[in-house]
């Protein structure tokens, strides 16, 4: 996991040269059949020592205990067992061969398919034929795909000689699945994984000490790992997901106690008071009071930064909660003592609403503000990076633009990161070297169920807002066909409003059934929106050309902007009314709620119309969710059940959470409980130096080293 820029993680990477020789020896050493290419193949997967085969958990679990019966099942998958009839070799063009086999099972016949790219070089039927034979018995597993004229067809996925011995690992019991790479298959994996789990390797001392495993009843790590790979029963793997899942949660919470420990061992040589030069006037000016929850939460932040060691706080809240308020008066607070402050976002159009908003509250104020993006001519650049070095510029929005190395800030001692899951841990790490120690505030308009926020954010003080301005408008939500959507979009602009029509893609896919912004765009102002001023903007498109395009939006020279999802974060036009989201299914919950929020800005009723087709259950629930409800709590912890925490997060750029084994749904209860464990340990054995602490000790010393390479125990 890698939840902020604390954290450098390495990853698995195909080996070569001198390590793969070494990881091939490794593995060579107790499995049968491991030589340097498999050894690069195992690398990809991270498996580069016996030991990590150990820790390749299963990805899922399938029971194969007993055989399915065909006359009852739907197209899906099916394992049973039978006797090969006849078999025949197809060639369905010049490069591609079909194998068929007809197998008696029960009282029916079932028709076997293997589909191969054909070679000149060999035969790529040859194992096949030599195996697939009459009269051989089998066990299949495969996918049912239809019943013609009785006869099902399967298409193999496995088979395994019922005379094989080794089957025993493959069918006729709880199965594990695992993930794979190119030239692994889940034979191989099953095989190398039962070497592992019979002894071949050698698993570590177990590194909970015998207090826990009694207090939690929980089983010892050695039947778990053999549980997890091959269980006898659901029961006995549910025992085992438990146990590890508790370990694995357990090891995070020490790595978040001891990040916060390192963090408040650190002393800044700096501190702040609060004037009220700049506050004062600031807040007198928004023309608004703030609400309750605002003043709480810059409580929190104003005390955080008057500690003595860095401030590493996460502000969370609903779209419109007014984290930007918050925010300012944190920057405001550095700069009143005389220091810069830093604004990092991740689009050229979120830093020009920051820039624009600043412009607006900060009017009359002593306060220097300047923008770096890659947008800025070659001469702007410099003139602001020269600003910058000097300390003429007091507070700096930005992109990414910020962390180049010509960019200098001689005074930095605040950051604040907007849609901080954007960015890589890199990155973050970065800004804070042109400061040395200073105080970061990362905020997110992505509210975080609690249970994740402990398990992503746990070495940071988190603050939420959890309470919406006065009269704040919300967007009504419907499910609706295209023609109704743009008809409550042109009555809309009727009144003299504005509108946003949204598309998940740029451009025509031949591999996706998406409309495209460009044809769609093209399409619309010739036919339904025929007569209105219709604009288009995406991401492709020049840094100018989006900033004019919004600016001619913003001033209200356009009616409907057909946009891709560059517009979810950064705009903010009162007059845009409505928004119709075209192939609503395709966006994640987080990315609708983002986007709905770019209407109902000001005081006027808007409405959101979400136009889809879903295909699963799942896209059906996530669309029924968001018309429901407009909190945005709510929706993150029904994304969270839905989809789980990896997919929530996005990306492993963006901080994907890497749990192995655990599930925060499933777990939440043990991720509790690992907290307060790891708390009590440390109460009573601060560096776990007692002797029944130290297999844990050592687990941890060496996980870090691995994954967390600052973590420090001392």
């Amino acid at each position: 996991m890698v939840p902020s820029e604390h954290y450098t993680k390495s990853t698995p990477s195909p080996q070569s040269g001198e390590d793969s020789s070494a990881a091939a020896a490794a593995l060579a050493k107790v499995f049968h059949g491991i030589g340097p290419k498999r050894a690069r193949q195992l690398g990809v997967l991270g498996i580069e020592t016996p030991l990590d085969m150990l820790y390749n958990f299963p990805r899922d679990w399938q029971d194969r205990s007993s055989g399915t019966d065909l006359s009852k099942v739907p197209e899906t998958s099916v394992v049973f067992q039978g006797r090969v009839i006849s078999s025949r070799l197809i060639r369905a063009n010049p490069r591609l061969g079909i194998f068929k086999a007809k197998m008696a099972t029960g009282d029916r016949k079932v028709e076997l398919v293997w589909f191969k790219h054909l070679s000149f070089r060999y035969d790529a039927f040859a194992a096949l034929k030599a195996e697939i034979v009459t009269g051989a018995d089998l066990w299949v597993v495969g996918k049912a795909e239809g019943d013609l004229l009785g006869v099902r067809e399967v298409r193999v996925e496995e088979f395994y000689p019922l005379n094989d011995p080794r089957r025993n690992l493959h069918v006729g019991r709880i199965v594990p699945v695992y993930g794979l790479t190119e030239g692994i298959t889940q034979r191989l994996m099953r095989e190398l994984a039962h070497q592992a789990v019979s002894g071949a390797a050698t698993a570590p001392p177990d590194p909970l000490p015998p207090a826990l495993i009694h207090r939690r009843k929980l089983l010892s790590l050695r039947q778990a790992l053999s549980a997890v790979h091959f269980p006898k029963s659901f029961a006995e793997l549910d025992a085992a997901r438990t146990r590890l899942a508790y370990e694995e949660l357990l090891l995070l919470e020490f790595a978040w106690i001891f990040k916060r420990r390192q963090t408040r061992g650190l002393a800044k040589n700096f501190s702040y008071e609060i004037k009220r030069s700049l506050l004062t006037p600031f807040r007198e000016g928004l023309g608004f009071e703030l609400t309750r929850a605002q003043k709480r939460v810059i409580n929190e932040i104003f005390d955080d930064m008057r500690r003595p060691y860095p401030m590493t706080r996460l502000l969370q809240g609903d779209v419109g909660s007014g984290k930007t308020v918050v925010a300012l008066s944190a920057l405001l607070l550095a700069v009143e003592n005389g220091f810069q402050a830093a604004l990092m976002v991740p689009t050229e159009i979120l830093a020009d609403q920051h820039m624009a908003t600043m412009t607006q509250f900060l009017k009359g104020l002593p306060v220097r503000c300047a923008m770096l993006t890659s947008r800025l001519s070659k001469k702007e650049r410099e003139k602001t990076v020269e600003a910058v070095r000097r300390g003429e510029a007091d507070i700096v929005v930005g992109t990414h633009a910020l962390l180049e190395g010509d960019v200098q800030f001689p005074k930095l001692k605040v950051a604040v990161i907007d849609e901080q899951h954007r960015f890589g841990v890199r990155q973050l790490t970065t800004l804070r070297q042109k400061s040395g120690l200073l105080d970061l505030l990362v905020m997110t308009a992505t509210p975080i169920p609690r249970t994740l926020a402990l398990a992503l954010y746990g070495d940071l003080d988190v603050s939420t807002l959890d309470e919406m301005p006065p009269n704040k408008t919300t967007a009504q939500t419907y499910l609706a066909p295209e023609a109704q959507a743009l008809e409550g979009l042109k009555a809309e602009v009727a009144k003299g409003h504005q509108a946003y029509v949204v598309y998940p893609i740029i451009e025509e896919s031949a591999n996706l059934d998406l409309q495209s912004a460009k044809a769609e765009f093209e399409r619309l102002s010739a036919g339904a929106l025929a007569g209105l001023r219709v604009s288009l903007i995406h991401g492709a498109m020049p840094g100018r050309t989006k900033a004019k395009v919004m600016a001619e939006f913003a001033a209200g020279r356009s009616d409907v902007l057909v946009a891709t999802p560059v517009i979810e974060v950064g705009i903010d036009v009162a007059n845009a009314t409505v928004m119709v989201i075209q192939n609503a299914d395709r966006f994640g919950m987080a990315s609708l709620h983002q986007l709905r929020g770019r209407i109902g800005r000001g005081k006027l009723a808007s409405v959101c119309y979400l136009v889809a087709d879903p295909k699963t259950d799942e896209a059906r629930r996530r669309l029924e969710t968001l018309v429901a409800t407009y909190d945005g709590f709510r929706i993150g912890e029904e994304d969270l059940k839905i989809r789980g925490p990896g997919e929530f997060m996005g990306t492993a750029q963006h901080g994907e959470l890497t749990l192995k084994i655990a599930d925060l749904n499933r777990h939440a209860d043990l991720l509790a409980q690992a907290r307060q464990d790891a708390e009590e340990l440390l109460q009573t054995d601060p560096r776990l130096l007692a002797a029944e602490n130290g297999p844990l000790r050592e687990r941890i010393l060496r996980l870090y080293q691995r994954q967390w390479s600052c973590i420090d125990l001392a």
